[in-house]
This record gives C-alpha cells, structure tokens and sequence, in this order.
C-alpha cells in the first residue's frame, strides 16, 4: 500500500510537470516504466484501485484561463511499447479483434506535440480543443487558427455536417 501511495505521489508530480507546468524532469520512457510499475501493483491488488489513481485517467487537468470544452466522444490516448515482444502481442490483438489473418500498418516516427480535437461544421472550423483529462480539455480555436497548414474551411468531397478531426500538433 504505501509503495502504491509513493508512486501515484511521484506520477502525479510528474503529470503536473509535463501537462500543466510545460517542464518534464524525467523521460518518456522512464515515465512509462513508473506507471507500468503502478499498473502492476494494482492489477495484483485490484481492490487498492482507487477512482483518483492515475492509472485511471488520460492527460492532464485543463489550465485556467481557457475556457473547458467536452468532447463529444472521448479523446484517448494510446499506449506506448519498447520491445518487439510488445508489437508482436499488439500485432496479435488486433488480428483477434478483426479476425484476419494478416494486417497491414503505417508506421511513423512519434513527433512530441499537442493532441488536438478540430470541429468542422458546415464544412469550416469552428472548434480547437487539446485532449485535457480525454473528456475535457482546453478550448483552443484561436491557437490552432495559426497553424497555416491547417484549413479554416474544408474544400472538395463533401464532409459530413459536423466533422471532428484528431491529431497531434
């Protein structure tokens, strides 16, 4: 219990650091190894799982100053892997979830940014949200108007009426 108590401490400390404070002390992966060590104590001492565990949650809280916006379908995060044995058992879920055989993938290098939801409706822009806790997060429209790549209205194939985009910025 208070080895489970010492690392929801230290994950929160470093949860406020890297989401709200902008200045991580520790690397991804060593972040990774604190809460897979968390994951662990609990799943074999299901009954000290508690609601405020970070375990239970996705992102960071929103900052003040922004005005909160709730995302319509929740805006997750993935997991992350260090070894094949990772890919290799990832690789196996999704065949079972799909019943096939053989998968094709797109791998890209990961790019550190900012999840981001966009709505379209009537094909223009007219909400930017980041991921927050991954039910609310920080209404940002103005922030992601800036973003010259990024189109204010949608030209082509016809959207549908309303239209969120996710992605990292």
């Amino acid at each position: 219990m208070k080895e489970i108590a010492r690392l929801r401490a230290e994950i929160r400390g470093h949860d406020r650091r890297y989401y709200v404070e902008n200045a991580p002390t520790i690397s991804d992966q060593e972040y990774d190894r604190l809460m897979a060590e968390l994951r662990a104590l609990e799943t074999a001492q299901p009954e000290l799982i508690t609601p405020d565990s970070p375990t239970q949650r996705v992102g960071g809280q929103p900052l003040a100053g922004f005005a909160a916006v709730r995302h319509a379908v929740p805006l997750l995060s993935m997991d992350n892997t260090y070894s094949e044995a990772d890919l290799q058992a990832f690789d196996q879920r999704v065949r079972d979830a799909l019943g096939v055989m053989l998968v094709e993938y797109v791998i890209e290098l990961k790019f550190d940014g900012l999840a981001v939801a966009l709505r379209y409706e009537n094909r223009c822009l007219v909400q930017g949200a980041t991921r927050g806790d991954g039910t609310t997060g920080d209404e940002v429209t103005a922030n992601v108007k800036t973003i010259r790549a990024l189109p204010l209205q949608l030209d082509g194939v016809a959207p549908p009426g309303v239209l969120d985009i996710r992605g990292e910025v």
